[in-house]
């Protein structure tokens, strides 16, 4: 590895000009030397699309694409990851902030890994509230800071399915290479993570820096308040594709235990999909149980 390799931060913004500003100049003040900034907006339906233009008068060489339509996250992600020039990927909210050592101290952790094929690291956050209040820490910390419980590192497959162990995701950088061999996030999904860490965990080690590297804003209209949402449109989206996850992870799990590991999960949407009335999703995960019981007769 070169000594400071170019880091590329993609911030995405969707009706955030409250916030953007605030997560523009927390990547622009990162104490690492080499980074592009590429800024994406889906076709803000508030001020957002000229809050940025205002600021980048400032900083003309930054690439801004502003979407002529609303392509969601996993797209408009997509569509900034061809023109990424790094050798790192940061996939930024534009509320949520970095803080200035963040970029420094992922990088030294790619330096200084003791895994081989190292493909991502993250940290710990600080969740904040809409007026950037501190509330409390993404994993519990001790009075130096440090978790509490400690991190599963390396091979994290099994940990990821089985959901007991979450990944920090606002937090990672991710090598570029890895994004390219799993051709970026899935664009038939509604949100990319979860799909992304179970295809990225079958394959790569995963590393974990125990200091905070950013601040998440906890907001009313996010994305994960909808999961739990009752005959709501953009929920019903999520949670199906949650079952397409779940039915991709099939395909990709190895041994009996990794099945056992998502039968849990398997579950847990089947009682979701009871809760909330959604009989045609219910089947399908049913189907999932199913096939499961077929497989493994568990």
């Amino acid at each position: 590895m070169q000594d400071n390799p170019l880091v590329t931060i993609i911030c995405l913004c969707y009706n955030q000009k409250d916030y953007v500003l605030e997560s523009l100049f927390s990547a622009m003040n990162q104490n690492y030397p080499s980074v592009q900034l590429i800024i994406v907006d889906d076709y803000s339906t508030d001020n957002s699309k000229m809050v940025i233009e205002k600021w980048l008068v400032d900083y003309p060489k930054i690439l801004f694409i502003a979407n002529e339509t609303n392509l969601g996250n996993t797209k408009s992600f997509n569509k900034a990851l061809k023109k990424a020039k790094g050798e790192y990927i940061i996939d930024l909210a534009a509320d949520d902030v970095l803080m200035s050592n963040c970029v420094t101290s992922q990088i030294n952790a790619f330096k200084n890994t003791i895994y081989k094929n190292l493909g991502i690291v993250y940290g710990n956050v600080a969740l904040i509230t809409e007026k950037g209040e501190f509330q409390s820490y993404y994993f519990p910390v001790d009075n130096s800071k440090k978790v509490i419980k400690k991190r599963t590192t390396g091979d994290i497959y099994m940990s990821v399915l089985s959901g007991g162990d979450s990944i920090c995701s606002v937090s990672s950088m991710v090598k570029k290479t890895v994004f390219d061999h799993l051709n970026g996030y899935d664009e038939t999904l509604a949100y990319e993570d979860l799909d992304f860490w179970i295809r990225a965990s079958r394959i790569y080690d995963f590393d974990f820096i125990d200091e905070v590297l950013m601040q998440k804003r906890i907001v009313t209209n996010s994305l994960g308040t909808d999961f739990f949402k009752k005959n709501d449109a953009r929920a019903r989206k999520i949670n199906h594709s949650t079952y397409l996850i779940l039915k991709k992870v099939i395909n990709l799990n190895r041994t009996k235990e990794e099945d056992l590991a998502i039968q849990k999960r398997i579950h847990f949407e089947i009682k979701h999909c009871l809760r909330n009335n959604n009989y045609g999703l219910l089947f399908k995960n049913l189907s999932l149980r199913f096939l499961l019981s077929l497989r493994n007769k568990i």
